[in-house]
């Protein structure tokens, strides 16, 4: 298997090279309205804002931001396809203007805007980023009636264009089940609050940059593109940035198109990957991360006495459901550079070490031997999967 990843870099609201009904899944964070670090590149695209806020015109400046945001929804609502999916990272903001304080419900205007351009809101997550910085709370301090609480979680939105996706050939139906997700991580990651994911410091190559970028941290939209979409699929960014979702979308087997308003942003994925050697070292330690937590959540269960009746096909360890016999993380084989600020990856169409003992002993088997209750499931514990690693 094969994925594309290029970057584009122009105005979201202007996806030219994209046809219509062209991608299978957006995950972005756009830049948040009323946030001062983000001022600059809003009065560059659209000068009222500057006057707005010098006059002390808070929502006119609101309005503003949100219409140069709503000229990239339009296009993101066109380069969908029917059933698939949005996701949208977005903070509120507070702020004073003028001699009032007060919230700038970012999340509802998206959710507005988008509700007009025919999208369906689905339930969101709460990214809780708390912190314990001494200086986080607002306002009068111990005195009542003039503090405010504390504004510590982000939204992310999810949308759906249409109805329901349909898979309805043999190759669609066999990708969506080789991109299943882990039992213990459907539990997690479908949750409406997201207590786990911490914020990501951004090693880039100047202040002037660092200050314009509000990177998320790569767990994020790797969650959201393995619950979202399929093996084989595109995923699109139109607020690039620093390249998280591509770098994401890499890892999870999927393809990407990037777009981003900033030059200095020109480079396709985070400086944390590196060279393209580093392209594949970083995504299979993520691939590793996940199969060690499920043989670590595997052996857990299956020592408490809990019940592990089926057997993945690819791996060789116990999982829960049936529907994860088929997940398989494609590993990382080559990359190599394309035309077009392009970048190539090639997929391993198995493990790429040998995988041996009980996990072949059990692979091509849907469902856990009979050993004789929960004994004889800790004494399985004992087989290879336990330490089994992918790469070398």
């Amino acid at each position: 298997m094969i994925s594309t990843h290029f970057k584009h870099i122009r105005n979201a609201a202007d996806m030219a090279p994209l046809k219509d009904n062209s991608v299978d899944l957006v995950v972005t964070s756009p830049p948040y309205p009323m946030i001062e670090m983000w001022d600059d590149c809003f009065i560059r695209q659209d000068s009222g804002v500057f006057g707005a806020l010098t006059r002390g015109g808070g929502w006119t400046a609101f309005e503003r931001m949100h219409a140069l945001l709503d000229s990239v929804w339009d296009e993101v609502c066109r380069v969908m396809k029917p059933g698939r999916f949005a996701c949208i990272n977005i903070g509120d903001a507070v702020r004073k203007t003028g001699d009032d304080f007060g919230l700038f419900p970012n999340h509802s205007r998206i959710i507005s805007a988008m509700v007009k351009r025919g999208l369906t809101p689905l339930p969101a997550i709460l990214w809780r980023k708390q912190t314990n910085a001494p200086n986080k709370f607002m306002g009068s301090g111990m005195l009542p009636a003039g503090a405010y609480v504390t504004l510590e979680h982000e939204y992310i939105l999810i949308f759906r264009k249409g109805s329901k996706r349909d898979f309805e050939t043999g190759g669609e139906r066999q990708a969506r089940r080789e991109s299943a997700i882990f039992w213990e991580e459907r539990n997690q990651w479908y949750s409406d609050i997201w207590y786990d994911l911490k914020g990501t410091r951004q090693a880039l190559s100047t202040s002037r940059v660092r200050n314009r970028s509000g990177a998320f941290p790569f767990e994020l939209p790797y969650r959201l593109i393995s619950m979202y979409s399929v093996a084989g699929d595109t995923v699109l960014d139109p607020f690039s940035g620093i390249g998280t979702t591509a770098l994401a979308a890499m890892t999870a087997g999927r393809s990407s198109i990037s777009f981003e308003i900033e030059a200095d942003f020109a480079g396709l994925i985070p400086d944390e990957a590196g060279a393209m050697d580093g392209v594949i070292g970083f995504s299979n330690r993520v691939i590793q991360s996940r199969i060690d937590r499920h043989a670590s959540f595997a052996e857990e269960r299956i020592q408490s006495g809990k019940p592990m009746k089926y057997i993945n096909r690819h791996y060789g360890f116990p999982v829960v459901t049936r529907q994860e016999t088929d997940l398989f993380i494609r590993p990382l084989a080559d990359a190599r550079p394309v035309a077009g600020n392009g970048l190539e990856i090639t997929y391993a169409g198995q493990a790429l070490k040998e995988i041996e003992g009980a996990c072949l002993a059990h692979g091509q088997k849907d469902s856990m031997p009979d050993k004789g209750g929960p004994a004889g499931l800790r004494s399985y514990a004992q087989g290879g999967w336990r330490n089994l690693k992918l790469f070398e």
